[in-house]
């Protein structure tokens, strides 16, 4: 299986999705269809899990997110409970957005796997 990384860009988010297990994202996910954007990575979510890394971590640093992205995060990240001993989520957002801590808060509070926030200056 290939890891998969894929370019920001205006609309979409910097991704890499690894073997090793470090899966990140980075940047402004509004993508015009975003099942269409998150769909091959729940595929490769779906084959990793049958074989995961030791350890798994999923980096979010995401600047903003529209509801339909936010949707399609939380099928990411709902999958993974798949693998819940293993993964640990980092949620980094700026240390004066209330909006995309709110966001991390509420991944927190939904899913059953550990969701650290780390708060940054800047993203």
């Amino acid at each position: 299986m290939d890891e998969i990384i894929k370019q920001a860009t205006p609309k979409t988010p910097y991704i890499h999705l690894s073997n090793s297990g470090r899966m990140e994202f980075k940047g402004r996910s509004i993508p015009e269809n975003s099942l269409d954007f998150y769909n091959p990575l729940n595929a490769w979510l779906d084959e990793y899990i049958k074989n995961p890394a030791e350890n798994s971590e999923v980096h979010v640093q995401l600047e903003y997110f529209n509801t339909a992205s936010s949707k399609c995060l939380l099928d990411f990240f709902k999958r993974l409970e798949a693998i819940t001993s293993k993964v640990t989520i980092h949620w980094y957002y700026e240390q004066d957005d209330e909006d995309m801590l709110e966001a991390g808060e509420d991944y927190q509070a939904i899913l059953n796997i550990p969701v650290s926030m780390i708060a940054v200056d800047e993203l």
